[in-house]
């Protein structure tokens, strides 16, 4: 355990003084910012049109109308930010041949891969964090169901997890980091496409596996509410078989 904390205290460290985890970070809440901003701009148009109709307020359900577009928004950012985030984890340590060193020193190699995939698991725990400004400000201006907010946390959250396990893996798999981002970038949106492609052949069998095998799918149960432990364990899977491959990669690495 002393082994893998350290190799997380390094890691960790390493995304910190980065500039590239600071410039992700920013990057990602500028845009969940301004697309929050856009929603709620909308709904506020939306809400007058209807008061000047009606000659009344309007009920609006925030969590619907807000709240869940915006949340499922970051899920579509994160497509584009986990790369970067997952592209030097590996691929630096075999730019700058200190792999070989990593993989000859007295550590196993699940606990490198778990060290280094923790570190970036809690950035990204912390960048998801600093967004719940979104349902705390609009708790301040309306009512809004808190169980629905948490359920979809944990799904970004899951999703988030998935993906950095699939960044990791591309990672493992050259020493070029815009390769390592451009191979995670192809695999998300591949894994991203299968809803929409489950959607196009929803009459067959086989539309309706693409649609169980969608990670979109999936989420949208966290985003309305629903924790369903098939999704939970659908979810830590991939997880598991992301690390697993990682796992396979660096073994090979370690006996050439």
């Amino acid at each position: 355990m002393s082994k893998l904390l350290a190799i997380f205290s390094r890691e960790w460290r390493s995304l910190l003084v980065s500039p590239i985890a600071a410039v992700t970070i920013a990057m990602f809440l500028l845009v969940s910012g301004y697309l929050f901003y856009t929603i709620v701009i909308t709904a506020s148009v939306q809400t007058r049109m209807m008061l000047r109709m009606q000659q009344m307020i309007p009920q609006m359900n925030i969590n619907d109308v807000i709240l869940t577009p915006s949340l499922r928004n970051l899920s579509v950012i994160l497509l584009l930010i986990v790369p970067i985030l997952t592209m030097r984890t590996l691929a630096e340590e075999r730019k700058q041949k200190t792999s070989e060193l990593l993989l000859t020193s007295p550590v196993t190699v699940t606990q490198i891969v778990l060290g280094k995939y923790c570190a970036v698991l809690a950035l990204y725990a912390l960048m998801l964090g600093l967004t719940l400004y979104m349902p705390l400000l609009l708790s301040r201006f309306g009512v809004i169901s808190w169980w629905p907010v948490l359920s979809s946390y944990l799904g970004l959250f899951l999703v988030g997890a998935v993906f950095l396990s699939v960044g990791l893996l591309a990672s493992s798999l050259t020493e070029n980091q815009m390769i390592a981002a451009i191979t995670s970038f192809s695999l998300l949106l591949v894994m991203w496409l299968l809803g929409w492609a489950g959607a196009v052949t929803a009459d067959s069998q086989f539309g309706t596996l693409l649609t169980n095998l969608s990670i979109l799918q999936h989420l949208n149960n966290f985003l309305q509410g629903l924790i369903d432990t098939k999704d939970v364990v659908y979810l830590l899977g991939l997880v598991a078989i992301g690390l697993f491959l990682t796992h396979r990669v660096l073994e090979s690495q370690r006996w050439r």
